[in-house]
């Protein structure tokens, strides 16, 4: 049985693949499965969790590919030609990366499968040379523009209170006058585009698309069916007369970006990706509830934070008072970290998103 490490179960063959269910694995939505052959194994696959899994360049009939698709798996062909641009010069929008109406045709899901092949020189060559593209072009699409970062979980389903909340956070965040810059994902991150792009539209259009976007809570089990209220949203949205702004990665490809972001910097590389989103968010970086992942943007942000001088430092708002002392108690830390450092007044404690929004206001 191959070795993984994290969150994610690479599997690149069939006996990889029947050991792993012969242990009992029941859940299988980290599992990327590539090239293997899965005649006479989805039977057993079906008896699973799918949702969220990817199946990449691997052989099966088309009727059992619709059956794993209609479980909630994301079901993509090999892809041998890199759908990258090396020399990229501009950010994605969303109906770029959504180019056609099935997701795993799209430009999206076909750049994920290809990411998904593995390492080789001439993927690494290509990965860099496109994020390389990406860097440049947010770099000049950054400007002058005064970035406030929103991170939070993926697990915020929409009609959750959680997902309400950050969509207020958003729009109360582009209201005072800073570009949202989120991690381009569904949840809290979607939900904070979202909010950004009704900044200077009635809050019952905000309530109004919240709504219609709970008709869909999550990707899963159909990418589809998550996107078809979200583009319903932006055909009767107010023409945008703020930006805002999605960092995802193609590491985390399983989960699509949301198309609420005016500008999407996607990037292969994830640790590229995570360096870069924390470092353009001058306007300083506002944290609500999430898991592992939120807690290691905190102390990444932290770690920037530690070592610059008073000019340098960003604030940071963690959100949710219970959530950061009691559940993943992250603030004690905190606090014991800044202390007597130039961080020590910019680190802050809250309890809603209306406080987090007046702490970065400039």
């Amino acid at each position: 049985m191959e070795r993984t490490h994290g969150r994610v179960v690479d599997i690149g063959s069939g006996d990889d693949l029947d050991h792993r269910l012969a242990r009992g694995a029941r859940t299988l939505g980290a599992w990327r499965v590539r090239g293997v052959d899965l005649h006479g194994r989805v039977e057993a696959l079906l008896e699973r969790d799918l949702r969220g899994a990817a199946f990449v360049g691997c052989r099966l009939d088309p009727a059992d590919a619709e059956r794993l698709d209609a479980a909630g798996a994301l079901v993509v062909p090999a892809v041998e030609v890199s759908p990258l641009e090396v020399d990229r010069t501009r950010l994605y929008t969303a109906r770029e990366l959504y180019d056609t109406e099935v997701y795993a045709e799209s430009l999206d899901a076909r750049a994920y499968a290809w990411v998904q092949q593995g390492p080789s020189r001439e993927r690494d060559r290509t990965a860099a040379l496109h994020d390389h593209g990406i860097d440049e072009a947010l770099r000049a699409w950054c400007g002058d523009r005064r970035l406030a970062g929103v991170m939070g979980g993926h697990a915020a389903d929409r009609g959750a209170a959680a997902y309400a909340g950050a969509a207020h956070l958003g729009r109360l965040l582009a209201h005072d006058g800073a570009t949202v810059a989120t991690g381009g994902g569904p949840g809290a991150m979607e939900a904070a585009n979202l909010g950004a792009r009704f900044a200077h539209a009635d809050r019952a259009h905000l309530d109004d698309a919240l709504a219609t976007l709970s008709t869909a809570p999550s990707f899963r089990p159909s990418v589809e069916a998550w996107l078809t209220p979200a583009w319903s949203v932006l055909g009767e949205a107010p023409e945008p007369d703020v930006d805002t702004l999605g960092v995802p990665t193609w590491h985390y490809g399983h989960e699509p970006p949301n198309p609420f972001a005016t500008a999407i910097a996607k990037y292969v590389r994830n640790a590229t990706r995570e360096a870069v989103l924390l470092e353009i968010c001058s306007a300083g970086i506002v944290v609500l509830p999430g898991a592992a992942g939120t807690v290691q943007e905190i102390f990444q942000d932290a770690c920037e934070n530690y070592y610059a001088d008073e000019a340098s430092v960003a604030p940071m708002v963690l959100v949710g008072r219970d959530h950061w002392t009691a559940e993943l108690p992250a603030w004690p830390l905190l606090q014991a970290l800044s202390r007597g450092r130039a961080m020590e007044d910019h680190v802050h404690l809250v309890d809603d998103v209306e406080e987090a929004a007046a702490l970065l206001r400039p």
